[in-house]
């Protein structure tokens, strides 16, 4: 996994649950969706403190211990903003990153931040895993979905980063240069008389999606020496749309990927009405990579914790099941 950029490493905030026993766990659950009313307590307790990789056996254990698929009972047991979250951290990573892409794409209209979000954050290696389980679970390839509900500069991008084909060695000073310089004549800052706008979108569009994050910090540095502009700063003064929210957000994750998502979760909470969707995607996506440097850069940025952001922003069996998540106050 890649390094953010302070050299400290990434740390979710659930783990292995020690003593861990899958039967004991199912039976568990099991006693707790028995007969009239389900204790959620004891649902939420079990779910929230093992990883995905042993609630993964549980599933399995379930299965042969009583013949029943652990999913549709729990579906069955409970409802709304919990049980979304609930059956996100049952499914695997990369089959819930595939679910909401595809959530993403249905209906009317299309939640682009949602694709942004997913497919400018994932590593190569996520990226090919959530390809696929789309197939899997949806009989259709990720890139024809993309290609049917997406159009122009905006599905090109979005494909190219579907892909998983990001470098993953180290930066190129040379290239680095070139790259930033190519920058400065798309976002229009730069004294050289510009090229055919396509080929250049298109050069700019290769740059974000397909060169790796060391090198691409030091295109940054270096779009910095060359024009005394940020480039994330530029994006957004000199693009508009999808495409713009869609490079916003490669720079973002490149510079700092815990800040992007702690960003997001504050968005998500602020104002009048809770974004619960994002809520659950993040705080589901993210518990066991980062979630404890999101809570760090959280806090600094925001002065006050994701604790206390989601304690005064959602309520009942929900507020506690995204407190377990969270892991704990700063």
């Amino acid at each position: 996994m890649a390094k953010p950029a302070q050299g400290a490493k990434y740390r979710g905030s659930i783990h292995d649950f020690p003593g861990f026993d899958p039967n004991q766990d199912a039976e568990a659950l099991y006693t707790a969706m028995k007969g009239f009313g389900s204790d959620k307590e004891a649902i939420l307790d079990i779910i929230t403190s093992r990883s995905n990789r042993q609630r993964q056996e549980i599933c399995q254990s379930y299965k042969s211990l009583y013949g029943k698929d652990l999913m549709a009972d729990l579906k069955s047991e409970i409802s709304g903003d919990l049980a979304r979250l609930i059956l996100g951290l049952m499914m695997p990573p990369a089959h819930y990153d595939a679910k909401q892409l595809k959530k993403a794409m249905e209906g009317a209209g299309t939640d682009e931040k949602a694709l942004i979000e997913i497919l400018a954050t994932r590593t190569n290696a996520e990226i090919r895993a959530i390809n696929e389980a789309y197939k899997e679970d949806y009989h259709k390839s990720l890139e024809d979905a993309l290609s049917s509900d997406t159009s122009g500069h905006f599905r090109r991008i979005l494909i190219s980063l579907a892909t998983g084909n990001r470098e993953e060695g180290g930066e190129n000073l040379d290239q680095a240069r070139e790259d930033a310089q190519v920058a400065a004549e798309i976002l229009e800052i730069a004294d050289t008389p510009s090229g055919d706008k396509t080929s250049l979108e298109t050069r700019f569009m290769t740059i974000l999606c397909t060169r790796s994050y060391p090198h691409l910090r030091r295109v940054f540095q270096e779009f910095i020496k060359m024009t005394n502009y940020d480039v994330e700063h530029t994006i957004k003064k000199e693009m508009s749309g999808d495409v713009r929210d869609a490079f916003v957000a490669i720079v973002q994750s490149v510079k700092n990927k815990p800040l992007f998502f702690a960003d997001k979760l504050y968005k998500s909470m602020k104002g009048a009405g809770t974004d619960e969707k994002t809520l659950t995607r993040i705080m589901v996506s993210r518990s066991e990579i980062d979630l404890l440097n999101i809570r760090r850069e959280f806090i600094e940025k925001y002065d006050k914790s994701l604790h206390q952001a989601i304690e005064g922003d959602t309520s009942g069996d929900f507020l506690k099941a995204l407190l377990a998540l969270c892991g704990g106050e700063d």
